[in-house]
């Protein structure tokens, strides 16, 4: 049976101190209330379940300052004895003290969680707190354009059913800074800004020779964002083994824990600093860097913990609407299933992860790009075949043997050639009958000629 604890408290029903709780928790290191649960840790559930998560989620957002969107997530949950309780998980803030709205920033309207009680700040505290509080978070400094425009991001919230047409859709995600002018944050999401992440390869374990690099950016975040997770799929090669009875999958570096520190960089870079996340692949390990060192107030045990001490809360809040952030640190988790503290490097400045490469994985790939030794008499069969084919169709064929939905750029990465060249010996290959595509680069598949499927 649980109980309570410095960061848990429960509540049976939505009572007249909930934001007292939910302050004390902003206040200190975040926490979690469980309305429909009793202070013994049984569950009494809630009588009108969905009106007392909209009613919760209602007082959250208006009776605390400063606001608290992106800070917290309410989901409903279903007790041992099939009662419905309410699962409330809060942020640590960044702009402490959080307070009661009607009671102003004092005593009575500032509380800090201490062992399982919600107590009152003394006013030194409130005054210290204040006094360290950034007064350049995004949403204060102001956009060093006025000319934005949001059609990207309008694009993926109308995707989501959002009302994009709405006057108050740019209110609502906090674009406008006291005197009414664009902030930091709407520069981050306009269509065009001067914000640039790069992804780098290089072709050895120094920064002495580049492969290729690309800049995702001069334009709306979230776009960004996503064009860096084409990056990731194209760079984190994965070595592939045909065995009987199964297709055997191992990725250079583990996608889900890449994929968490990839979207962390971009949520919490200080980007008032000018300095944005870089992502950089080597032979032998991937580093991904975001400046600005660790939020202030969180400390190296809550950043492992995942205690969530969100940066930039506005950016944080955007990516949540769009999936890809849980908001309350649980990335952290799922990347410490695969990797270590040790593989993170944190300074006052700088958050670095290091990630070597899967032994196994680089084995293989560096052994026969991608073409396993299980699998490689079969290759060397249909390639026997085709003597008329040059050096690189008979790759070509052979990668997309392996893979048949692999990208054209994933091709000529491991040909080490261009596009435009892998683009040519594709087209030959078509005109010879060999080879065929349905659907388009992106989720699409490629056809052999039938006469080449292995004989059972």
């Amino acid at each position: 049976m649980l109980h309570e604890t410095d960061n848990i408290e429960f509540k049976c029903q939505l009572t007249d101190d909930i934001e007292k709780t939910v302050v004390a928790f902003l206040n200190a290191s975040g926490g979690e209330l469980r309305v429909g649960v009793n202070r013994d840790g049984t569950f009494c559930g809630l009588d009108d379940y969905d009106n007392t998560s909209l009613a919760l989620v209602d007082r959250i957002k208006n009776n605390i300052l400063p606001f608290t969107l992106g800070l917290f997530s309410v989901k409903p949950k279903i007790g041992d004895n099939g009662s419905k309780y309410l699962e409330v998980k809060i942020a640590s803030g960044s702009e402490k003290p959080y307070y009661i709205k009607r009671y102003g920033m004092s005593p009575k309207g500032c509380y800090i969680r201490i062992s399982t009680q919600n107590s009152p700040m003394s006013q030194e505290m409130i005054d210290n707190l204040y006094s360290r509080r950034s007064m350049h978070t995004l949403h204060k400094v102001i956009s060093p354009r006025q000319n934005l425009t949001f059609s990207q991001l309008k694009i993926y919230y109308g995707e989501l059913g959002y009302n994009i047409d709405s006057e108050n859709f740019l209110h609502n995600l906090d674009f406008y800074t006291e005197d009414g002018k664009f902030n930091y944050v709407a520069y981050l999401m306009a269509d065009s800004n001067a914000v640039s992440v790069k992804v780098v390869q290089y072709r050895g374990t120094d920064k002495i020779e580049i492969r290729s690099k690309y800049e995702c950016g001069n334009c709306s975040l979230i776009k960004a964002a996503y064009a860096v997770m084409d990056k990731l799929e194209l760079y984190n090669e994965t070595a592939v083994e045909i065995t009987y009875p199964k297709r055997i999958e191992t990725p250079l570096v583990d996608k889900v824990a890449l994929r968490e520190v990839v979207l962390n960089s971009l949520i919490h870079n200080d980007y008032i600093r000018g300095a944005f996340p870089v992502v950089e692949f080597y032979s032998d390990r991937v580093e991904v860097t975001s400046s600005g060192g660790l939020p202030l107030g969180q400390t190296r045990e809550d950043f492992f913990k995942g205690k969530s001490l969100p940066r930039n809360r506005e950016i944080m809040r955007i990516f949540s609407n769009m999936d890809l952030s849980e908001q309350l640190g649980s990335g952290m988790k799922r990347i410490l299933q695969t990797y270590s503290k040790d593989d993170f490097e944190i300074s006052d400045f700088f958050v670095t992860a290091k990630f070597k490469y899967n032994a196994h994985a680089l084995k293989l790939l560096k052994g026969d790009r991608n073409i396993t030794a299980t699998s490689l008499q079969y290759h060397c069969n249909i390639t026997a075949k085709l003597p008329h084919l040059n050096k690189n169709q008979k790759r070509i064929i052979e990668l997309i043997d392996c893979d048949r939905s692999i990208r054209r750029e994933v091709i000529a990465m491991k040909l080490d050639v261009s596009v435009r060249t892998v683009d040519n010996n594709i087209k030959q290959l078509k005109e010879k009958g060999l080879l065929e595509r349905i659907g388009e680069d992106n989720g699409g598949q490629w056809l052999l000629k039938s006469d080449w499927k292995r004989e059972e």
